[in-house]
């Protein structure tokens, strides 16, 4: 474990609690020779009440209060735009300390908030279709950039959209890490955030209500379903692999039967399933045969899929298939056994729908 998380050259010579778990600011906090019990008092400060300075811990002693102000800061984002749809999902852009932006979805739905995260700025994995990869990979985000999303999205909610005041939540209800960057290709800091979402001194978070979703990083999945309990999302988008290594680079490196082999030795608590995520693009993975070829490919998987018209976007070379298309290659895989969505993806008219997010180009504008 590290004890000393590293400093931010914004406040030198201080490190920003939120960039840590429970465990390592309890190590941190005993570094200190404070007693055992401050590392959950102040971590419940941090998550659960959502703080942003020592003096609103009022169960800390002022001494000590200020000797946390002197070693560390308590980090925060706050959007500097945020555009609404016609449907009601909000599109909200942060500005990182060094100058990178990132965008986060905020998606309503009957009786929820889902809210939709970056884990990187920009992404690596090229996939052909995704507007946010063509701006290219910018960095990793911290922990604290990760969770911070939550509560500056939890911040802006209006009080009579705060459905639930159970946890810290504030409102939202499930979480899905679909938004920009590979959140497997960052993993350290997505377990990070994902033991504070789920712990109870944290965000409170059911596991129930958290979805990581990859490509496929076969080992990086092999460790998170050892790490930690959650739901897995998959983007497929194809059947064979000379379709998926067109449209996704990674296959090249984790072909499909290496893929579907990881998703089934996944660890899935009892009813659970993997979420397959498949965009449907007009003459390129549409066809009747290309729906019996993935229900082929995913016999014997706990699965569900869901099926994503694609969002179109300038410049794009892809557009999306006619309705009867869709409904015919869905009633495919109705007929094969599978639960079978087709999901109407929300925000496209503010381009905040799947593989829409693309902030630096929204920021220039």
């Amino acid at each position: 474990m590290n004890l000393q998380p590293k400093t931010d050259n914004k406040q030198p010579g201080k490190v920003d609690l939120r960039d840590m778990s429970l465990s390592e600011l309890s190590g941190w906090a005993s570094s200190l020779s404070l007693e055992s019990f401050r590392a959950r008092q102040i971590f419940r400060w941090l998550w659960r009440s959502d703080v942003t300075s020592f003096d609103q811990m009022t169960d800390l002693q002022k001494e000590l209060r200020q000797r946390l102000s002197e070693l560390s800061y308590i980090s925060s984002l706050r959007p500097e735009k945020i555009e609404r749809s016609q449907d009601g999902t909000r599109k909200f852009l942060f500005a990182l300390s060094d100058g990178n932006h990132i965008e986060s979805v905020l998606i309503p739905e009957k009786g929820r908030y889902t809210l939709c995260l970056s884990s990187q700025a920009g992404c690596a994995m090229g996939c052909l279709f995704c507007l946010t990869g063509k701006g290219g990979f910018k960095r990793n985000l911290k922990t604290s950039e990760i969770v911070n999303q939550i509560l500056a999205v939890q911040g802006a909610l209006l009080p009579d959209e705060k459905l639930s005041r159970s946890s810290a939540s504030g409102g939202l209800t499930n979480l899905v890490f679909m938004g920009m960057g590979e959140p497997l290709a960052n993993y350290e800091n997505l377990i990070k955030s994902l033991q504070i979402l789920l712990a109870d001194e944290g965000c409170g978070f059911s596991s129930r209500r958290v979805t990581v979703s990859t490509c496929g990083l076969v080992p990086q999945m092999d460790r998170l379903g050892k790490d930690i309990t959650l739901n897995l999302a998959v983007s497929l988008h194809a059947p064979d692999n000379e379709t998926r290594s067109f449209l996704m680079p990674i296959n090249r490196t984790y072909p499909l039967e290496v893929l579907i082999d990881a998703c089934r030795r996944f660890p899935l608590p009892q009813r659970r399933m993997i979420t397959f995520e498949y965009l449907l693009i007009y003459g390129v993975n549409d066809a009747p045969e290309q729906a019996q070829a993935l229900a082929r490919l995913l016999k014997n998987v706990r699965a569900k899929i869901n099926l994503i018209p694609f969002n179109a976007y300038p410049g794009s070379e892809f557009k999306q298939p006619p309705p009867e298309k869709i409904l015919a290659f869905q009633q495919i895989l109705v007929k094969n056994h599978y639960t079978t969505m087709i999901r109407q993806s929300k925000g496209a008219d503010i381009s905040a729908a799947c593989g829409q997010l693309h902030a630096h180009a929204i920021y220039a504008n």
